[in-house]
């Protein structure tokens, strides 16, 4: 009987943003403007970045993987939901919305990997330049990579199977736009306190391992900042930190308030609205955030963009 009730449900109902036709046209357009806008802005961080030889650095090396962690984040909801709200059929598989799940933790963990790496880069650029070739070389960064992903789909192997594993009887309608943790464990008719309290461990244990390795990488920047006796040298060596400090700072405020909550605490229209914010306005502002103040990359966009413009005319 139990075996059977894990496998009525063949599908689910994603409800999506809101059931206002005119309102869901107004919410395409700007999902689909956003969307765009976000592919565009990574994958020309990504060109700029293999194509101008000033930018084969570990820093840059990082960031062009942080942009294409950010388009495979994004692309693990923005498609189903622009296409639900064109759609009268929401549905998404019991398959679909297990792998939705996996890939979307997937990414999310590697992303905050890939954050607090970024840390430590620019705490061995800052507080030891003399060995930073050394502390960055070309094998740590391939291996602080492959790190960072492993993290993630292990992040998303053990959340996935634990919620997954769970009896759904009724009710298939997810309060939600894509298959995220909350949501779905809101329609189990099974104890979710086990499933809750692994997403706790093992999201939780991510997410301050990160969060402490980036604060202590910046307590010991904001160290080394202070010895510097020039003012000007001051602002202008944590200025390279302040784009990351950013990202960081939208990135883990709008996590921690997702996963680290208990359910009881849970507003499934609060909880639509937080991941508008991690899932859709983050990958957004990543590229605006590294690129609007960057000069060397303001000059390789110039040398390359510039390049070719030259040579259409």
């Amino acid at each position: 009987m139990e075996r059977k009730n894990q496998t009525t449900l063949k599908e689910f109902i994603l409800l999506g943003l809101s059931d206002d036709p005119k309102l869901q046209s107004l919410l395409f357009a700007i999902g689909l403007l956003i969307y765009v806008l976000t592919l565009t802005g990574n994958l020309t961080i990504i060109t700029l970045i293999q194509t101008d030889q000033h930018l084969h650095t570990p820093m840059y090396f990082l960031l062009s993987n942080l942009s294409f962690t950010e388009i495979c984040y994004i692309t693990t909801t923005m498609p189903k939901m622009l296409w639900d709200l064109l759609s009268v059929d929401k549905t998404i598989s019991f398959t679909g919305c297990v792998l939705q799940m996996y890939f979307f933790l997937t990414t999310a963990a590697t992303e905050g990997a890939l954050l607090s790496v970024m840390a430590y880069d620019r705490y061995a650029a800052i507080c030891h330049p003399l060995r930073y070739t050394l502390y960055m070389s070309q094998p740590v960064c391939k291996w602080l990579l492959a790190a960072s992903w492993t993290i993630g789909h292990l992040n998303a192997i053990i959340n996935t199977a634990f919620v997954f594993s769970l009896r759904f009887c009724d009710s298939n309608k997810i309060v939600h736009f894509f298959c995220d943790i909350p949501p779905v464990l809101h329609l189990s008719c099974s104890d979710t306190s086990l499933a809750e309290l692994m997403t706790f461990i093992i999201s939780g244990s991510i997410m301050i391992t990160t969060v402490s390795l980036i604060v202590l990488s910046y307590i010991l920047i904001v160290s080394a900042v202070l010895k510097i006796h020039s003012a000007q040298g001051r602002i202008k060596t944590f200025s390279t930190c302040a784009s990351h400090l950013t990202v960081v700072s939208i990135f883990y405020s709008t996590a921690i308030f997702t996963y680290m909550r208990p359910s009881s605490w849970h507003s499934m229209e609060q909880d639509r609205l937080i991941a508008l914010l991690y899932t859709v306005i983050t990958p957004l502002l990543n590229p605006l955030i590294y690129s609007f103040k960057n000069k060397e990359m303001q000059a390789a966009f110039l040398n390359v963009f510039g390049k070719k413009g030259h040579c259409a005319l």
